[in-house]
């Protein structure tokens, strides 16, 4: 097994692993995975050291939650239900469709039996999490995000967020958040809701560093974290060479962000790593940043993205991504050791 450093939600008990198991792909994103192999992925997740791990109702409709479930029930009777931090969402409650679609419309390779109703309300909340633990059949979820509530600021604000809060002074929960692909939003849950932490997904990264302009400092000066999560930028960082068909946000990427990112892949080459290592290791760099979170489907994209978490990433390499523009310039800020529950790896720093 691979130690994995471990670091502390701010203001919370609860820490998490720098390296977290996205759920999304086992919920039959965009393909289909088969129930062995979203297992394997589970099981090679935990063999490998990895003990955060996130889904949410929307990831296939249900299918992800059921899966990750099924894959974690035996380990933790084993380990011990602390062993685990395991994190699921709010906000979207899954409906019976009538009539049903023969698959999915929202980008899952499932059954259109069901429909995603956005409820960000009180009784929306409850709901969902009992659903949640139905599905995964453990007996709590250790953090909770409000998810994607860009249409739904005042009800997501006002009612889930305090609901949530409440169950995690009850001690129901260990820590509540707000996940979104969006940081001006998620700079508002840090400094005028009482969340813990935020989700931010794809909006720091080796190609995009517009957070320090607004959720990173958020973070920083009201003493909360960040989980980043979409640091591949959906597969342009994915990859040590980027080929042509290389997708950014789910499409085709542009050639610009092509010739850019194949310009960060040179010079990790020259400092003896690779692009993803680097992607993966970029937003650990930061204090208030806690936890990377990566979708991976299979046992092998598991053991790859461990390996690249353990490799070597030089302090050199952020030197002259800096000096040649491809990365903005910054002075990290002492680390904030309460929020950390060890020191972090050499590789990250």
């Amino acid at each position: 097994m691979t130690a994995l450093g471990r670091r502390r939600i701010a203001g919370t008990a609860v820490e998490v692993t720098e390296l977290g198991f996205g759920a999304s792909v086992i919920g039959n994103l965009y393909r289909e995975v088969d129930d062995k192999t979203a297992a394997g992925a589970v099981r090679a997740a935990w063999d490998g050291g990895i003990r955060t791990f996130d889904t949410a109702p929307h990831y296939g409709l249900g299918l992800s939650e059921r899966r990750l479930g099924a894959a974690l029930r035996p380990l933790l009777a084993s380990a011990g239900r602390g062993e685990a931090v395991v994190s699921s969402k709010v906000g979207r409650l899954l409906e019976p469709r009538l009539p049903p679609l023969p698959q999915d419309d929202d980008g899952f390779a499932v059954p259109g039996d069901l429909v995603r109703r956005f409820d960000y309300s009180r009784d929306g909340v409850l709901r969902s999490l009992e659903q949640t633990l139905e599905r995964t059949g453990l007996d709590r979820l250790d953090v909770v995000y409000v998810h994607d509530p860009d249409e739904h600021w005042d009800e997501a604000a006002h009612q889930a967020v305090p609901a949530l809060v409440e169950l995690r002074d009850q001690g129901v929960v260990g820590a509540v958040g707000a996940g979104m692909n969006q940081s001006a939003m998620l700079t508002r849950f840090l400094r005028e809701t009482d969340v813990d932490l935020v989700m931010l997904a794809g909006r720091y990264t080796l190609l995009e560093q517009g957070a320090l302009d607004d959720v990173l400092p958020a973070a920083i000066e009201t003493g909360k974290s960040v989980v980043a999560a979409g640091v591949f930028n959906s597969g342009l960082l994915a990859q040590d060479d980027v080929p042509d068909d290389a997708t950014y946000e789910y499409r085709q990427a542009p050639t610009e962000l092509l010739s850019r990112a194949r310009q960060i892949a040179e010079v990790c080459r020259r400092h003896a790593t690779t692009l993803p290592a680097a992607a993966i290791a970029f937003p650990l760099r930061h204090p208030a940043v806690v936890s990377v979170t990566l979708g991976m489907r299979t046992p092998a994209e598991v053991e790859g993205n461990l390996a690249r978490a353990a490799a070597p990433v030089p302090a050199e390499l952020w030197a002259e991504l800096e000096e040649r523009g491809l990365l903005r310039s910054w002075a990290p800020a002492t680390r904030i050791t309460s929020t950390l529950a060890t020191t972090p790896t050499e590789d990250h720093q």
